[in-house]
């Protein structure tokens, strides 16, 4: 009994010796052993408070649908654990002794206070990035009530523009605890050349920058909205800051810069209030007079009993006996269809060329096609 227990007293004697060695001047290893724990409980601390608040966030948002409390929670959830982090970082030092003769030296404790500041700097800069969402989630809801889906196109945009001003912003912030104002400025004047270079050779992205205002401020068209721009015919899917992207009827999607935009002629095929049909019908010569007036007729009453072609009264169907061709006599037909939808407008015309199809066989008025007659002579 005697034995273990002097085992037990040297043991404790070795731990407490072990634990007592004087690891850095004036700094015995359980102090370090204390930072090591500070930083760890810190970062346990920092996870279960994220994991209680996305949890709580995610339960109100199932039960209540999302609000502007759970989109700030979420929003906040990691930038939170990097905030914890440095408060936890920045208390753990005083375990530690600093003095210039017998400890740490304060130039240590300095730059370890920098380096939590810094680091609670980018937690509140990635919040403020972070909460842009919040802001997104309400102008969604504002714009939502408008007619205009130009406000659609604003929302990105917005969200773009807030979250590179907070980076800049930041990252000043932050560069300048780093190297310290008077450098910061010192950096900024070296870079005038550099910067007028950048200038220079980014020209292009600010063209499309204030083509994007130009945009914005005239409004050719919004967003799902077919247009056709240099060539190209297709819906608006989005508006950036540098381009807009459009997908054509095929299914490819066209990147097209802002600033060819703002300088292009654009037609906006999604604001025309119908689709206009014109066309030719041909008969043949043996019709005579009297056929041709019936065919005539049979297409004014083909179209005066559709509905789609008879809904704006300033541009009635007009159809009349126009001219004698090489091979056959020309009836001239041109409607106009609302609404302005190019499947309606492809069903009216079917169902047109059907009833006049069937008229004209009841009749036996005959279509022309291009025909030849050579007359011989013989000698």
């Amino acid at each position: 009994m005697t034995g273990i227990m002097g085992n037990l007293l040297a043991a404790t004697d070795s731990w407490y010796d072990i634990l007592n060695y004087e690891f850095v001047r004036g700094n015995t290893i359980w102090r370090f052993a204390l930072v090591l724990a500070a930083i760890l409980i810190t970062m346990v601390v920092g996870k279960i408070v994220q994991y209680a608040i996305t949890n709580f966030a995610n339960k109100r948002e199932k039960k209540s649908g999302q609000t502007g409390v759970t989109s700030t929670m979420k929003a906040l959830t990691k930038s939170i654990y990097v905030g914890i982090f440095a408060i936890g970082f920045n208390l753990s030092k005083s375990f530690l002794y600093f003095d210039d003769e017998a400890g740490i030296s304060w130039k240590i404790h300095a730059g370890w206070s920098k380096v939590a500041e810094i680091v609670g700097a980018i937690a509140v800069v990635y919040a403020l990035y972070c909460l842009v969402e919040v802001i997104e989630y309400y102008l969604g809801k504002l714009v939502s009530k408008t007619e205009t889906k130009l406000d659609d196109m604003l929302v990105p945009i917005v969200r773009k523009s807030l979250r590179i001003t907070i980076s800049i912003f930041g990252a000043l912030y932050i560069a300048q605890h780093i190297v310290g104002a008077k450098e910061l400025k010192t950096v900024f004047v070296g870079a005038g050349i550099g910067g007028i270079a950048i200038a220079m050779a980014a020209k292009d992205t600010i063209a499309n920058f204030f083509g994007s205002i130009t945009i914005f401020t005239d409004r050719p068209f919004q967003i799902d909205e077919l247009i056709r721009v240099n060539g190209h015919l297709g819906v608006v899917t989005e508006v950036g800051f540098r381009s807009t992207r459009i997908k054509t009827l095929e299914g490819n999607l066209i990147t097209i810069p802002n600033n060819t935009i703002a300088n292009a002629d654009i037609e906006n095929v999604s604001k025309r209030p119908y689709i206009r049909r014109t066309s030719n019908l041909t008969i043949t010569y043996d019709s005579g007079c009297d056929k041709t007036q019936k065919a005539v007729e049979i297409v004014k009453d083909v179209l005066a009993n559709t509905t789609e072609v008879n809904q704006v009264a300033t541009n009635p169907p007009r159809v009349y006996f126009s001219d004698f061709n090489d091979w056959s006599l020309n009836i001239y037909m041109t409607y106009w269809v609302v609404p302005a939808d190019f499947w309606v407008y492809n069903e009216v015309n079917e169902k047109v060329n059907f009833d006049i199809m069937k008229r004209f066989e009841a009749e036996n008025i005959e279509f022309a096609f291009p025909t030849q007659t050579i007359y011989t002579k013989k000698g």
